[in-house]
């Protein structure tokens, strides 16, 4: 059963996937090859499966040029 946690991870997850399209990347490698991202390990995230590190969550925030605080607006 999915805890609170791994439900906010995956809707973590959902709107990484959502920023990603929204800039006209239909494709996580063409995406992850452009901005120097490990290619599987960007997969997983979006996948959720992965517990990633902050990290990970700002560099590809900062890739979006999106703050923390906008990332998470109408989070849960």
């Amino acid at each position: 059963m999915a805890t609170k946690l791994d439900k906010q991870r995956a809707a973590i997850a959902r709107r990484l996937k959502e920023l990603r399209i929204e800039r006209g990347y239909t494709s996580y490698e063409k995406f992850a090859n452009e901005h120097e991202l490990d290619r599987k390990q960007y997969w997983r995230i979006e996948e959720n499966e992965t517990n990633f590190t902050i990290n990970s969550l700002l560099r590809i925030l900062d890739i979006h040029k999106i703050s923390l605080e906008d990332f998470f607006k109408g989070f849960k």
